[in-house]
């Protein structure tokens, strides 16, 4: 829960790096209260509720995705790596999923 906090506390910082384990538990707790929250609205009727959770959480789901390319040692631009068809989205799960960069990384320290 601790890596879920962390991206809300860090929700608008695109500077620096997150750990792997940062980013995959962040992504989900994400999935987890998505999945809920959707379930939730579908009981109640209100479909709505999982498309603002959906928009609320997109600005901190980014700033974590360009720390985490951070720490693999490659700009935040490469999430523009998904507007290729298919194969981009492959692309940026093996970035993603790649082990820290500790030597030589010039974004900085890990953001607590």
């Amino acid at each position: 829960m601790q890596e879920y906090k962390k991206m809300w506390k860090n929700f608008a910082v695109f500077e620096g790096r997150s750990t792997r384990k940062d980013y995959w538990m962040a992504v989900l707790y994400n999935f987890v209260i998505s999945l809920l929250i959707s379930i939730i609205g579908g009981a109640l009727n209100l479909s709505i509720l999982g498309l603002l959770y959906s928009v609320v959480v997109i600005i901190p789901s980014l700033a974590m995705t360009f720390r985490r390319f951070h720490d693999t040692n490659r700009s935040g631009v490469w999430i523009l790596i998904t507007l290729v068809p298919f194969v981009g989205w492959i692309i940026e799960l093996i970035f993603l999923c790649l082990p820290s960069v500790d030597e030589g990384n010039i974004y900085g320290d890990i953001v607590e």
